[in-house]
């Protein structure tokens, strides 16, 4: 009959388990997210221009924070425009994008644009690309209400927790 350990025979025990390595995490994988792109049909009579490019300047900066704050992804720089070094990111083919996103070491590419239809409607299109299998990830035409810093807020937020599903090389994340 198995004698019980005791409490000194328990710490030793959970002493042992805490050397012992459980796993290694995964790397991040390196994602890049060029700046989204930006139409306007609206036939708004006022020029509102300047809140759009702050607030897709704002999409682009909060998915990267996203992304990049959990853990999972590590956002890379990619050069866009500027220098003459990059490519400009909004009017660029996506196979150049995908081109300079390789350079850049990402294994993942992030593609979207907003298209605002009306005062209350709002659309973007997201593509995600593995670049080493060349498979498309995700695919989504996403609908929103609201021409408004939160509505944008809550758009980027919806496309991080969609990107957190992700699976790459067949595996769960």
């Amino acid at each position: 009959m198995a004698r019980p350990l005791g409490s000194v025979g328990l710490i030793v025990l959970l002493a042992v388990l805490a050397l012992v390595p459980i796993g290694r995490a995964a790397a991040p994988t390196a994602i890049a997210i060029p700046d989204f792109g930006f139409v306007d049909t609206s036939g708004e009579a006022g020029d509102q221009q300047a809140a759009h490019a702050a607030r897709l300047a704002e999409l682009t900066r909060g998915l990267r924070a996203d992304l990049g704050s959990g853990g999972r992804y590590r956002v890379l720089p990619l050069a866009c425009g500027g220098a003459g070094n990059g490519v400009d990111c909004r009017a660029a083919d996506p196979a150049a994008l995908a081109e300079a996103a390789r350079r850049a070491g990402a294994r993942v590419l992030v593609l979207g644009d907003v298209h605002k239809t009306s005062t209350l409607l709002l659309s973007t299109k997201v593509q995600v690309l593995d670049l080493q299998t060349n498979r498309l990830l995700l695919d989504r035409f996403l609908s929103f209400r609201g021409d408004n810093d939160e509505a944008w807020r809550r758009m980027t937020h919806f496309i991080a927790r969609e990107m957190d599903g992700l699976v790459l090389d067949g595996t769960a994340p």
